[in-house]
């Protein structure tokens, strides 16, 4: 196919999370399985680093999880069902550029955190070299650097850093594709594009945390480091990248892409791109991979997205009463067991037609 490995690797671990529902309980081995391809350095990744692709498996579970919290009240709601999904990311559209950017960054994120826990032998803490002048990324760190000035300004790099790097590396090893021999098709370069995007929402939102050190908290002295933002935070960056996503065309040289629209803007490294309409989402449909909107729950008193006259295409809705089990009157009994009981629950709901 000309495509390599890494494209199979990065749907086989989407599809794995989104059916198992925990990385937890993920064996690496079975990621890799589901690829029939692996040669050379990447095969050696699986067996010599099964470490590695647990952390790659919980970024890409991450992703997924992310995905499905911002589209939670939308007629695509970043479904878990696997036939479905893949079929969703063999279209060029705004979702799938959505999903290749949250698990690309989930990815980053999951493996930099193992980092800075100590969970990986590969990696750790980053700690910079001491500097007399300060680092920032946006306004907000120079405010966050100044809020608490050192008595005679002194302060240096220090603490637990995140390394960013790593986990930036080993995202780009395990979620990019190569392209393919002789040419650039359209959606290689797509779905790189979106990729890096989604890794770049974690690098632009790099924090700088500082710690006092002094008698009686006086600040004669300060350590700064580097920290990544939280992942809901990424999520809602890519989601507003997501709405002002751009369309665009191949280039006329064949290996470059082009806004659809002349008069655009050059292509930002940061937004995510689409080549595909996307439908609606409103009818079942196996081909696309599409499963309607009926019998899913909406909020009647909405006037927007969640809302039944949105959600439900316009198609009507019916109030319905469900009945259900949930744990209740939990206790913690030493050590270490938490029993509840269960208890019958009834909820009005409104569900699409």
């Amino acid at each position: 196919s000309g495509i390599s490995f890494l494209i199979e690797l990065k749907v086989a671990m989407i599809l794995l999370c989104s059916v198992d529902g925990n990385p937890l309980v993920m064996d690496p081995n079975s990621i890799c399985r589901r690829t029939k391809t692996l040669v050379g350095r990447h095969a050696d990744v699986c067996q010599s680093q099964p470490e590695i692709v647990q952390e790659v498996a919980n970024g890409a579970w991450l992703g997924m999880r992310e995905c499905q919290h911002q589209f939670h009240s939308r007629r695509w709601n970043c479904t878990s069902q696997s036939r479905n999904l893949a079929k969703i990311l063999q279209q060029d559209i705004r979702e799938t550029a959505f999903v290749y950017a949250i698990t690309a960054a989930g990815v980053l994120h999951a493996v930099t955190q193992a980092c800075s826990q100590g969970a990986l032998p590969q990696c750790g803490c980053v700690t910079l070299q001491s500097s007399s002048e300060t680092y920032h990324d946006s306004p907000a760190e120079q405010v966050l650097i100044q809020a608490s000035p050192a008595q005679d300004g002194r302060w240096e790099w220090g603490g637990c850093g995140d390394d960013v790097d790593f986990g930036y590396e080993k995202s780009r090893q395990f979620m990019d594709t190569r392209q393919r021999k002789g040419k650039s098709d359209i959606r290689t370069l797509i779905d790189l594009h979106n990729n890096e995007a989604g890794r770049l929402a974690i690098r632009t939102q790099m924090r700088t945390e500082c710690k006092c050190h002094g008698l009686s908290g006086s600040c004669t002295l300060r350590s700064c480091w580097r920290k990544m933002p939280l992942f809901r935070q990424v999520g809602d960056y890519l989601m507003q990248s997501f709405h002002k996503a751009i369309r665009v065309m191949s280039g006329n040289d064949g290996k470059s892409l082009a806004t659809i629209n002349p008069d655009a803007l050059p292509l930002d490294a940061n937004v995510l791109i689409y080549s595909a309409e996307s439908p609606d989402f409103c009818q079942a449909n196996q081909r696309m991979g599409t499963e309607g909107t009926q019998g899913r729950v909406c909020n009647s008193t909405e006037t927007g997205l969640g809302g039944c006259d949105s959600l439900c295409c316009g198609k009507g809705f019916a109030h319905n009463t469900l009945e259900y089990e949930e744990n209740c009157q939990c206790r913690f009994h030493w050590c270490c067991e938490v029993q509840c009981q269960r208890c019958s629950v009834r909820k009005d709901v409104s569900l699409c037609l």
